[in-house]
């Protein structure tokens, strides 16, 4: 009796369970969501980086390690070769496969020009005080090089090397820029919450544009066939903007991971991917048409991996990052996070590959 009693009581038990909570659920993964492939130490003391640039024709990765100067990354290998000579202070790399030539931007207003097959410096071009980052313009065969500081941009013939006119930037923070594939070239003003559309042939701003719902736009791509930028912002409450390139106006808004700097996009596979860093996560969208995407996946990253570089023939994600701290002894940059680090360890740089998996 009194078994049975237990048994009916268990059973009541059992059936007044509460169901389980759908947060609590694990969801599957899908096979070509992104992973993790490998993870390099890279040696050095006081890491400090900006953009990196990628050339699939002899896997190489450009790491921009400022005043360590431009580096090469062998991806196939996962081994540095070695660094850029005469690019001290540099920040970016723009690369002109058609022309086998790589133009770094260094923070003294200068370019070192090198050679994409040998790695071999070509020439080093002064064009202002300062240069933060620089993208080139096929249709004039200009590089367009941002110097924040001096609230300018100059342009470059990739191919005589001269120097050519130079457009004021009504923003303190000028950020990061793209062609629009008709002459054009667009300019994140961060301050201003707008983009700047310069014609590069009279060298002149003929629109500022703003980035509605958007504060602090930084991260940039174009898809130059539909016509269509693709605005990363930092704000609080960070989006990612999709722009038309010949009105300016915004056609879409999408929720996005805090500290954007990366943005690229993939016509072939009709993605837009983006890396955050404050948040340590790539963000990835489909393009359903022109006006209309939709979250395809997201992935965590490691803290402070905020810039990136695509590889397009094999649709991997290369971005970096390292061991950092905050010394409240020091000045700290609060404008990304509050603890946004000012130091990172020495021996600590890490190069992330990610890749989609298979199943």
């Amino acid at each position: 009796m009194i078994a049975a009693l237990l048994a009916v009581s268990s059973l009541a038990l059992v059936a007044a369970a509460p169901p389980p909570d759908d947060e609590d659920k694990v969801a599957s993964i899908p096979a070509g969501f992104y992973r993790l492939q490998s993870a390099v130490k890279l040696p050095g003391a006081h890491p400090d980086w900006d953009y990196l640039a990628y050339d699939g024709a002899h896997h190489h990765l450009f790491i921009a390690r400022r005043a360590a100067g431009l580096w090469v990354y062998d991806t196939a290998t996962n081994k540095l070769i070695r660094k850029i000579a005469n690019t001290a202070g540099a920040g970016a790399a723009t690369l002109i496969p058609q022309l086998n030539r790589g133009f770094s931007a260094n923070e003294d207003g200068s370019t070192t020009v090198f050679n994409l097959t040998t790695l071999a410096p070509i020439k080093r071009v002064k064009f202002a005080e300062d240069a933060d980052a620089g993208s080139y313009d096929a249709v004039t065969g200009k590089v367009a090089f941002v110097s924040a500081d001096s609230q300018k941009v100059t342009f470059v013939d990739a191919r005589t090397l001269a120097v050519g006119a130079s457009v004021a930037v009504p923003a303190k923070k000028a950020d990061a820029s793209a062609a629009d594939g008709m002459g054009g070239l667009l300019l994140n003003e961060r301050d201003k919450n707008m983009v700047a559309h310069i014609d590069i042939a009279s060298a002149k701003i003929t629109a500022e544009w703003p980035t509605t719902g958007c504060a602090q736009p930084t991260g940039m791509a174009v898809d130059t066939a539909h016509h269509r930028a693709f605005i990363g912002c930092r704000s609080n409450a960070p989006v990612l903007d999709v722009m038309n390139t010949e009105t300016g106006q915004i056609v879409a808004t999408l929720p996005l991971g805090r500290g954007n700097d990366g943005v690229v996009y993939d016509a072939a596979r009709a993605r837009v991917i983006t890396t955050n860093g404050i948040e340590a996560n790539i963000v990835i969208f489909h393009q359903d048409d022109a006006d209309h995407y939709h979250l395809e996946q997201a992935v965590t990253t490691r803290p402070n991996a905020r810039t990136m570089a695509y590889d397009s023939a094999n649709g991997r994600i290369f971005t970096v990052t390292a061991e950092g701290v905050v010394n409240p002894a020091e000045k700290v940059n609060t404008g990304p996070s509050a603890f946004y680090p000012n130091a990172y360890f020495d021996d600590s740089f890490l190069v992330l590959s990610y890749g989609a998996q298979k199943r």
